[in-house]
C-alpha cells in the first residue's frame, strides 16, 4: 500500500508540473533578427479557458495582430498570424518563463527566444495610431498632381498598385491595368483597344486634390478622370456573354476571419509559401477580393456570389500555372515535388472554404472609343 501511494504522489507531482508549465499567462519579448532587428512581443492570455495570443512588432507599428490555430500541446507553443503568413512554433520552458523557436514567413525560418516580462523589464507597446481620416464621402475627386512615365523594367505584368496615405502609385502598369481598374473589369473585358493596351508600361505617381483616405469607388473615379485627360479616353459600356468564374462559399462553409485593420482600403500581396505561392489577402471585401483575381492572377471576369458582407483577412498558397498572372507567373520555390501547394481552385476551397466555378454569364464590357498615348507630365 504504502508502495502504490508513493506511485500515485509522484504522478500528480509529475502532471501538476506539466500543467504549471503550461501556464503561460503575460507578456513574453524577444528580438527576430530579419535583416535589421525587430522586437516582438507575445501578450498570451486565457479566456473561457482558451488560451489567446496577441503579437506585436514594435518596430514596425503599435497594431497587436491575434494569433489563430493556437495550440499549447506537450510544452509547445503553436500559432499563426495570418495577416503576415506566419506561423510560430515554439518550446515553452520547464518554469515557464521563456520560450524558444521559429518563426517561419513564407520560406524564411528565424529562430527567436522569447522572455517573460515583469513590469520593470516589459517593453512598452506604442499607442495606436488615430484612425485615418476618410475623404468626405459626399466628394468627387481628381488627381491635383500626376506624373506618367514609360516603366524601364521589361516586366509583362504589373508590379504594385497601392494608395499608402494620399500617394496613389502604380509600377509597371499597363493602359489595360489601369482601365481594369478603374471600369472594375477583367482585361479580356476591354474590347477595340489598340495595339498597344498591354505592350506600353508606365509608372504612374499621383496625389488627390481632397484631404482624407479616398474609398475604393473615390479612387477609381478619380483614375477614370485621369483616364480621360491624359489618354484622351473614351469609352461605353455593355452586357456581354463571356466565359467567367463565379465565387461562392464552399459546401463546408467558409473559412476566412474578419479583418483586424480599420481601414477603407483592402490590401494584397504575393510572396513565396510552403509549396508554392502565398496570396496575402488583408481588410477586403468579397467585391474588391474578385477584382483583384480577375485584374492580376485569372484570365476570365470574376463574378462574386458569397452573399458575405464585411471585410477579411486570409492567406491562400497555391501553385499557378501559364493561365494565370498574364501567361507570366511569379517563380515558386523548387522543391523536391512532395510538399507543392495545390491549384489555386482547390488550395482556395481548402484554405479559404471559397469555391471558383466556371460557367459562361453576362458581364459588364468596356469598349474603347477613343484614346491616345499619355500627354507629357
Amino acid at each position: 500500500m504504502k508502495r502504490l501511494i508513493l506511485c500515485v504522489a509522484a504522478l500528480v507531482a509529475m502532471f501538476g508540473t506539466g500543467l504549471r508549465a503550461q501556464d503561460v499567462s503575460g507578456q513574453y519579448q524577444g528580438t527576430l533578427k530579419a535583416g535589421k532587428d525587430l522586437r516582438i512581443i507575445l501578450a498570451l492570455k486565457k479566456d473561457d479557458g482558451r488560451l489567446q495570443v496577441t503579437m506585436y512588432s514594435i518596430d514596425q507599428g503599435s497594431m497587436g495582430l491575434k494569433a489563430s490555430g493556437v495550440k499549447l500541446e506537450g510544452g509547445t507553443l503553436q500559432f499563426a498570424i495570418d495577416m503576415m503568413g506566419g506561423n510560430f512554433e515554439g518550446k515553452v520552458s520547464a518554469d515557464g518563463n521563456t520560450i524558444s523557436g521559429t518563426w517561419t514567413q513564407g520560406t524564411t525560418a528565424l529562430p527567436i527566444v522569447l522572455v517573460k516580462s515583469t513590469p520593470e523589464t516589459a517593453w512598452e507597446i506604442p499607442a495606436p495610431p488615430a484612425p485615418p481620416k476618410l475623404m468626405a464621402a459626399d466628394a468627387d475627386p481628381s488627381f491635383d498632381v500626376a506624373t506618367i512615365k514609360p516603366d524601364p523594367s521589361g516586366d509583362s505584368t504589373i508590379r504594385g498598385l497601392t494608395m499608402n496615405g494620399r500617394n496613389f502609385r502604380i509600377r509597371n502598369g499597363s493602359l489595360g491595368d489601369l482601365v481594369s481598374f478603374a471600369y472594375n473589369v477583367q482585361v479580356k473585358q476591354i474590347v477595340n483597344g489598340p495595339t498597344w493596351l498591354e505592350n506600353d508600361r508606365y509608372d504612374l505617381d499621383a496625389v488627390p486634390d481632397k484631404e482624407g483616405a479616398p474609398s475604393p469607388d473615390q479612387l477609381r473615379t478619380m483614375v477614370r478622370k485621369l483616364l480621360a485627360d491624359r489618354f484622351q479616353l473614351k469609352v461605353h459600356t455593355e452586357k456581354r456573354d463571356m466565359p467567367a468564374f463565379v465565387l461562392t462559399v464552399a459546401k463546408g462553409g467558409q473559412k476566412i476571419a474578419a479583418t483586424q485593420i480599420n481601414g477603407p482600403l483592402p490590401g494584397f500581396g504575393m510572396s513565396p509559401g510552403k509549396g508554392g505561392l502565398m496570396l496575402r489577402v488583408i481588410n477586403a471585401k468579397m467585391d474588391e477580393f474578385t477584382s483583384f483575381l480577375q485584374m492580376v492572377v485569372l484570365d476570365r471576369p470574376v463574378v462574386n456570389q458569397t452573399g458575405l458582407s464585411g471585410r477579411y483577412d486570409f492567406n491562400v498558397t497555391f501553385t499557378p500555372d501559364d493561365s494565370e498572372f498574364n501567361g507570366h507567373p511569379p517563380k515558386v520555390p523548387q522543391g523536391d515535388g512532395s510538399d507543392s501547394a495545390a491549384n489555386l481552385f482547390d488550395a482556395m476551397q481548402a484554405q479559404a472554404g471559397l469555391k471558383l466555378s466556371g460557367e459562361k454569364t453576362a458581364v459588364d464590357v468596356v469598349a474603347i472609343d477613343h484614346v491616345e498615348k499619355p500627354s507629357a507630365n
